[in-house]
């Protein structure tokens, strides 16, 4: 599993390791995993011209001495002080004993025009609010030049906590971070700007509870159903779908594939859509009595393209089994009606969709997603994720939020999500806690849209289709 630990969180364990190590070690530690990425970018040290963009923090300390450590190897390198007076005094003298040389901001951006590599140490895991006005000339000079970027414990100009970006940014191609990932590295829309990450160890003992965890193939395997030797349909359990409409029968037999696909032992469906939906997968138990009368169910999914019913989500939030709540349902569940649910309750918000739940515009929520998802949680009383590039799951008890590490922008594609829901509430129908559920789905349902995709455009249809695919890739490691 991969885990991310706040700022604050971080320079604690720093502080505390700092203590029992000898001075300056821990920067050099810092400093050797982050000239090791360099060299592997660069591939040939030897003659390459490399520009350390320093600032006045210990991240530009770190750029000066893995700069010297390149130097050493017969790189080219020279630092670029945004803040000469307050540039790291031993970062800056290893640098020059080692060949390097040190320039103010006049004439940089010729000389990163010229670079193999740009080494991005303007600022810390500690900045807000986007780069400072003298940075952003560099930033843009190394966005537009053929050299690749290299960014220390994160992009300078994001926020580490939150993975807002609130200005102007360094945009890396890599990002070598120490101790432990950030919040920032695992969430839009500074993830975008941190492009792979390289993470080095260098001794920190942080808390067992991180801020956010990325489950990996192995967490997800564990978490998956498999079924017993006595087991039946109803002993693996049975998800019931009310979804559809006359306007939007399709949402009913997205939500469907879904659902037969992910672990379950049987699917119910209730609603207007029974011929389409029997048409395309004669194993549904289908029923026209609402979901009074469909019989048992162990979780219901409910919203799927469900136009104005608003008696069938209500009918629905009102039984005692896990709910997961979508698309037009969540527009027609009554907040209070959720809030007063004792069974766990699954809500799967686009961006949009949350937004109007918070009652804020859609790029509050584009720009603040972690805050966002916390905040629908804690409101409702649920489970919520978060759907977007970066899919974020939270708890209504606080705590760990979860993002999933496999979507892929093929997935933004209509009905896609009609397809997550049934996946996730077949799970939760299986056993699986609303966080877990949600977890395994998003996982599952990014991986089959990478395997549908494959590079080219396909529909909704084509992920229920790869969700086999997807689970015997995690299964099988």
């Amino acid at each position: 599993m991969r885990t991310a630990y706040s700022v604050e969180t971080v320079r604690t364990a720093e502080r505390e390791l700092m203590a029992r190590l000898p001075e300056g070690a821990l920067m050099q530690r810092a400093a050797a995993g982050l000239a090791a990425a360099c060299a592997d970018v660069l591939g040939r040290v030897y003659g390459s011209r490399v520009v350390l963009l320093v600032g006045s923090g210990d991240n530009g300390g770190d750029a000066l001495y893995a700069g010297a450590r390149l130097a050493r190897r017969g790189a080219g390198v020279s630092a670029v002080l945004l803040a000469p007076e307050r540039a790291h005094g031993g970062g800056l003298a290893a640098l020059r004993r080692a060949g390097g040389r040190t320039t103010g901001t006049d004439g940089a951006e010729g000389l990163i025009a010229r670079a193999d590599l740009v080494v991005d140490g303007i600022v810390g895991i500690g900045g807000k609010g986007g780069l400072r006005p003298e940075a952003v000339p560099l930033a843009d000079a190394a966005g537009r030049a053929r050299a690749a970027v290299v960014a220390v414990d994160l992009p300078s100009g994001v926020d580490a906590d939150t993975g807002e970006v609130r200005g102007a940014a360094v945009r890396a191609d890599l990002t070598v971070t120490f101790g432990t990932h950030k919040p920032g590295l695992l969430i839009d829309p500074a993830r975008e700007y941190a492009g792979s990450v390289r993470l080095v160890d260098i001794g920190l003992s942080l808390p067992e509870e991180p801020e956010l965890e990325a489950l990996q193939h192995a967490d997800v395997a564990r978490l998956l159903p498999v079924p017993a030797v006595e087991s039946d349909k109803y002993r693996r359990g049975v998800v019931g779908i009310a979804a559809g409409s006359a306007r939007y029968p399709g949402a009913a037999v997205l939500a469907v594939a879904g659902a037969l696909r992910g672990g379950a032992g049987a699917v119910r469906y209730v609603g207007p859509a029974g011929q389409a939906v029997i048409a395309r997968f004669p194993e549904t138990l289908v029923s026209d009595g609402g979901p009074k009368h469909a019989g048992r169910v162990q979780a219901w999914v409910v919203g799927p393209g469900a136009g104005d019913d608003a008696a069938t989500v209500a009918e629905v939030l009102a039984t005692d089994v896990p709910v997961l709540i979508d698309a037009d349902g969540l527009r027609l569940a009554e907040a209070s009606a959720v809030r007063g649910r004792r069974a766990p309750t699954l809500m799967t918000p686009h961006t949009g969709e949350a937004a109007a739940l918070l009652g804020v515009e859609r790029g509050e929520v584009e720009d603040g997603r972690l805050a966002a998802v916390r905040e629908l949680a804690g409101r409702y009383g649920a489970t919520v994720l978060l759907k977007g590039s970066t899919t974020l799951i939270a708890s209504s008890g606080g705590g760990v939020v979860r993002v999933n590490p496999t979507g892929t922008s093929w997935l933004a594609t209509a009905g896609s999500g009609d397809v997550l829901s049934g996946l996730a509430g077949s799970l939760l129908a299986a056993g699986l806690s609303a966080v877990d559920a949600a977890s395994a789905g998003a996982y599952l349902h990014g991986l089959a849209g990478r395997f549908a995709a494959d590079g080219a455009p396909m529909g909704a249809h084509d992920v229920a289709e790869g969700i086999a695919g997807a689970w015997r890739s995690v299964v099988r490691g």
